[in-house]
């Protein structure tokens, strides 16, 4: 840390030495001043000389008003990419979230471009800025994909600094929670897969594919890293031998399809193949006796004993149980409708699991596990795309219901007005993306589930230039469902929107009305 006050003898900047240790306490007294005391500080995550050097190259002098100014500046840029109108409140609560989403991942080099890497040494950014603080188990599901479409420019910078940290991980592994550039191991998957993935289908370009493929792909197969060695050898990974494994195997599926998304799109069908055929081991830890996801053991029985309410750090699931991970095959809807036994089958089970009356005193234990409507847990993100799965089973106004009910209760203008952590900007991408009537279940999938919109008319700016409106006509509490759509002025008869709709520019227009259709 580099430190100067301005305000001592002679009034001349002063620099002091660094102390380090623990509980380090400071003292500072300047006496009796007779004018204001300014202090600048910077940080270096590698040096004092780099610190110095990052506070030199702020600029601006000892003007604070200049500096706030800059800094409003930017962040008004930051935040017009999104025109929305609306009440007051409306506008508050909607561009505090994507002031949110736009919080992370940070800026995490210094002015010269030095950072520090997974193997904790040096490294310099050529020609792109390295970014860090990657939650990406949440991050991947709507943060992510909201920011490619708004913000391609940042997502290739975002995906050459994955790109480089894999490069210089002791694992050659993607990160999965780095914080500063160094990895944390917290959380499972490895959802930097998506993250690329969904990008690159969304035209994010200014990287280099083939090195990221390669990336995605060591990833995928370090069978130390979380057990994928059984995994991909048995299709599963046994609960005997590794904690989570219900959940696990799920979230790997999830992202050998998003690889295989993006390996296809490059030309590179054999890679594609092979993991397109993984993408189908969630099928290994679906009971059909109980019609649940379990955790399986070694021996291919499924772990016992078994309660679907039962949650416990380390336990089949991760910060979740059967009720909550049962829903994590975004990869293959269809498959999953088909196993509960169709779509009718499909809808009562999702009905149930917002309607049953749960004690949240169950999930003491488990304070990750928040924002409860029955079963479903809006404060942690396993849940996040269950409500619009109603959509993929022909009940559209159903996904209408849920979503009105999860805005008006998980959302609010208040300090916590947020059911959970903002887990680095995806409780806030969910209200983005849902306030416009659209949301991504699956990232890479190319496509959006349409909800219903909550607010009355919304601009993205988007990156490639195009602008895309989203109106609605009598938007209010007395009409929740919507009547009619058209996109472009065509009636849009699916509850789908086409990524490359999306990206080409338009107006998806919705009319509202008090009662579901008939």
């Amino acid at each position: 840390m580099a430190y100067r006050g301005f305000g001592g003898p002679g009034n001349h900047p002063v620099d002091h030495e660094a102390q380090n240790g623990r509980e380090v306490e400071g003292v500072f007294d300047f006496g009796h001043l007779q004018e204001p005391l300014l202090v600048k500080t910077s940080i270096s995550p590698l040096s004092e000389e780099n610190a110095v050097a990052n506070l030199d190259s702020e600029g601006q002098g000892w003007d604070f008003d200049a500096q706030q100014n800059t800094a409003l500046g930017a962040w008004n840029k930051a935040l017009s990419v999104i025109d929305m109108q609306g009440t007051p409140d409306q506008r508050t609560q909607f561009y505090t979230a994507l002031y949110h989403v736009m919080l992370a991942p940070t800026l995490s080099m210094d002015a010269n471009g030095d950072f520090t890497g997974p193997d904790y040494q040096r490294h310099r950014a050529d020609g792109f800025e390295f970014y860090s603080t990657w939650s990406m188990w949440d991050v991947y599901r709507a943060q992510q994909p909201l920011l490619a479409i708004l913000r391609p420019d940042m997502s290739s910078h975002f995906i050459r600094s994955l790109i480089a940290s894999q490069q210089t991980s002791p694992f050659g592994l993607l990160p999965v929670w780095a914080y500063q550039g160094l990895e944390t191991w917290c959380m499972i998957g490895y959802h930097a897969v998506p993250v690329i993935a969904d990008a690159y289908l969304a035209g994010v370009r200014g990287f280099d594919a083939d090195a990221a493929l390669k990336g995605m792909i060591r990833s995928a197969t370090y069978g130390p890293y979380g057990d994928l060695t059984d995994y991909m050898k048995i299709g599963y990974v046994p609960i005997d031998k590794e904690p989570e494994g219900a959940s696990k195997t799920l979230e790997y599926a999830y992202d050998d399809w998003a690889l295989a998304r993006m390996a296809r799109a490059m030309g590179k069908t054999d890679v594609a193949r092979t993991f397109e055929k993984r993408s189908d081991n969630w099928r290994k830890v679906w009971d059909p006796e109980t019609r649940f996801m379990r955790a399986r053991t070694s021996s291919g029985a499924f772990h016992t004993p078994f309660t679907p309410a039962a949650a416990a750090y380390g336990s089949d699931y991760t910060e979740g149980n059967a009720w909550q991970y049962s829903w994590y095959v975004s990869q293959n809807i269809p498959g999953l409708i088909k196993v509960l036994g169709g779509r009718e089958k499909f809808t009562s089970r999702i009905d149930e699991l917002f309607d049953t009356k749960v004690d949240p005193a169950i999930f003491k234990n488990v304070e990750d596990i928040s924002g409860l409507i029955g079963w479903y847990a809006h404060g942690n993100e396993p849940d996040h795309h269950v409500a619009y799965l109603y959509d993929y089973a022909g009940a559209p106004w159903k996904t209408q219901q849920r979503l009105t009910q999860i805005m008006q209760t998980q959302y609010a203008l208040r300090p916590d007005g947020l059911a959970g952590n903002d887990d680095l900007g995806q409780m806030s991408a969910w209200y983005l993306f849902t306030a416009m009537g659209f949301y991504p279940v699956a990232p890479a999938s190319q496509e959006y589930a349409i909800g219903r919109p909550f607010v009355s008319r919304a601009t993205m700016h988007l990156g490639n230039g195009h602008d895309f409106t989203v109106t609605a006509d009598n938007l209010d509490d007395a009409h929740p469902y919507v009547g009619k759509m058209t996109l472009n002025g065509q009636p849009l008869s699916t509850p789908f929107l086409h990524q490359q709709d999306v990206l080409a520019g338009g107006e998806l227009h919705f009319v509202m009305q008090a009662q579901p259709p008939a």
